[in-house]
């Protein structure tokens, strides 16, 4: 018996060592697959976020080593993940790909483009504004904390306000890599500064048992009960919420306001990207970056204008049957969106009737698609309203993908600030953008996919993503879910809002437009409200490029749907496009195209 335990235990101790050299050999060398390399690379970059882990929940309960920490935000951190990917790149480029099959080329070919972009936008990685009226550490690790930080158990509470706990260290990184923005020439524009403080101070003007980060807490553990957690315990958590809150987040948040106090008298201008440091070389990456094409700014700006021309056409004829003929097609449309029947009262009331109508769009759409989608995602969408303190700033809707493991549904975020500056008319188009079948169908299903290496469910292509969406729109129309002409006219509105981003956003960063000049602009050729508007604008000078990944993808996906059916004939089935558009994760362009015209060649050999 004694031989045999020996014998037993050297065996388990020679599994143990020849795992530990596999894995030392798969972390520190190229390892000998290149799906073992993926696998790798996206383990790599998810071990160095627990915020990302926390969101996409793809580990078991038992590996969770990360709810109890916050992202690392420093400039020395950024440091070393540009060093890990330019590694990556040349690690990959180690692999023969023509020994790769078609589909293996795909996975090859979508890291590369994405890892190149990556290094090719290093050197200008202090030209962003990281806090802004947009997005920030100052609304995006509060909402965070309260839609994705999950409690179920005592221990994922104590993590809780363990994170509470480290909102000086992530906001001291954050303000530290803004001061070498700063440094550099990068300040960012004057609205931003005003209004990120306006927005921090109210977030901290309320007693910590009202802040959202208390609240929400207090919601997580009451629908635990008494079961899993007694009064006292939970009477003991929230009092060391309220603790962290007052004694942790609020001295995070002032030292931030106090920055950005000192630096309201540099940022005296509203200027694009070309006043950045190199900024006509950094604009021209952006542009590629987000429309992962090789379009110029002037190409851009080109391309927006014929676009407003031709949707602005079909708009006329819109409002000309409505009976209105005079004035701008922005006025016009505006006098249509001021009706008091095209309007929710903006009172709680209206707020939720306005809510429950999204909803009900959504449940419409979702259930009468028929054959148009061969795939659907398992995992639902909701809607809900964006957080009171963000929404003076925030856009009029955006999605928030649901977690992997399908604990957490994906979420439309509509903006309750005002509901009568989304006139009844723009709801459904909305609706089918943000939820189905836009981006809920494209995020979900790259999510469940089985069949292609991980990072494929999740890297990012954003005019691959918006192109989607932007599509799903028009894709809606086509199918009869628009058939009042005011609808139809919400739909074009949103669309021509689209093609403006293309001739704004090139207008502010390539032809340097002041902000007044882009709102303007906006303003006559959209029909939007002067609010929205607005915040459209100063979306587009902090973010520049990603408004021109709307247009640029969706006219790639209309001009191969149209190849798909001229050359396949008969043969053409809208599910069967839908299944080569959703079932490869995002892509570039390029990419895209090539897919399509590989199911066209089959198709046509079938």
């Amino acid at each position: 018996m004694r031989t045999l335990l020996k014998w037993l235990a050297r065996g388990v101790l020679l599994v143990v060592v020849v795992a530990a050299v596999a894995f030392v050999h798969v972390w520190y060398f190229k390892p000998y697959k290149i799906d073992w390399f993926y696998g790798k690379t996206f383990l790599q970059f998810a071990l160095q976020s627990p915020q990302m882990l926390s969101s996409m929940r793809i580990l078991p309960p038992w590996a969770d080593f990360y709810s109890d920490r916050l992202d690392d935000a420093s400039p020395r951190h950024a440091d070393e993940m540009a060093a890990l990917v330019k590694a990556d790149l040349d690690m990959l480029h180690r692999y023969d790909r023509a020994a790769l099959d078609d589909e293996g080329k795909l996975s090859y070919d979508a890291l590369e483009f994405f890892l190149k972009d990556q290094v090719e936008g290093e050197r200008f990685r202090y030209n962003d504004f990281p806090v802004n009226q947009m997005f920030g550490i100052q609304s995006n690790l509060p909402n965070f904390m309260a839609d994705t930080h999950q409690v179920n158990n005592t221990s994922d509470a104590e993590s809780y306000i363990k994170r509470l706990d480290l909102f000086p260290v992530q906001f001291a990184q954050v303000i530290e890599g803004l001061k070498l923005r700063e440094s550099s020439g990068a300040v960012p524009p004057k609205f931003t500064v005003d209004k990120v403080l306006e927005q921090m101070s109210g977030f901290i003007a309320m007693p910590a048992r009202e802040n959202m980060l208390y609240t929400s807490f207090q919601d997580k553990l009451a629908k635990l009960g008494s079961g899993k957690l007694d009064q006292a315990r939970q009477d003991d958590l929230l009092a060391r919420a309220q603790a962290a809150i007052d004694g942790k987040v609020y001295p995070a948040y002032r030292g931030l306001i106090a920055y950005f106090t000192a630096l309201q008298p540099k940022a005296t201008q509203n200027l694009g990207a070309w006043s950045l440091p190199d900024g006509d070389a950094y604009y021209a990456w952006c542009v590629r970056s987000h429309t992962t094409t090789d379009m110029s700014p002037a190409q851009v700006h080109e391309l927006g204008l014929s676009e407003v021309a031709r949707i602005s056409a079909e708009m006329d004829v819109i409002l000309r049957e409505q009976g209105l003929s005079e004035g701008s097609v922005g006025a016009r449309v505006q006098q249509l969106a001021r009706h008091p029947e095209q309007m929710y009262a903006n009172t709680p009331e209206g707020k939720a009737a306005m809510i429950a109508g999204y909803q009900a769009i959504l449940d419409e759409v979702n259930a009468n698609l028929g054959d148009a989608f061969n795939r659907r995602p398992k995992l639902g969408v909701e809607v809900k309203a964006v957080p009171a303190f963000s929404e003076k700033t925030a856009p009029g809707a955006y999605y928030q993908d649901g977690a992997f493991d399908g604990s957490r549904p994906g979420v439309f975020y509509a903006n309750m600030r005002d509901p009568g500056e989304t006139p009844k008319f723009a709801m459904r188009t909305l609706a089918y953008h943000e939820g189905i079948p836009g981006h809920h169908f494209q995020i979900t299903i790259a999510q469940e996919l089985q069949d292609v290496p991980f990072f494929r469910r999740v890297l990012p292509f954003t005019a691959y993503s918006e192109g989607w969406a932007l599509y799903a729109e028009r894709l809606a129309w086509e199918l009869g879910f628009e058939k009042d002409p005011l609808d139809n006219l919400g739909r074009l509105r949103d669309e021509m809002m689209r093609a403006v981003r293309l001739v704004v956003d090139s207008g502010i960063h390539y032809k340097r437009w002041t902000r007044e000049q882009a709102i303007a602009y906006m303003l006559e050729n959209t029909g939007m409200g002067e609010g929205d508007v607005t915040a459209e604008i100063e979306r587009y000078f902090v973010n520049p490029g990603q408004a021109l990944a709307y247009k640029a993808g969706m006219l790639k996906i209309l001009a191969l749907r149209e190849k798909a059916k001229q050359e396949l004939g008969d043969k053409f089935m809208l599910g069967e496009f839908h299944d080569q558009m959703l079932s490869h994760g995002a892509l570039p362009l390029s990419l895209i195209e090539r897919v399509v015209d590989n199911w066209i060649a089959e198709r046509k050999g079938g």
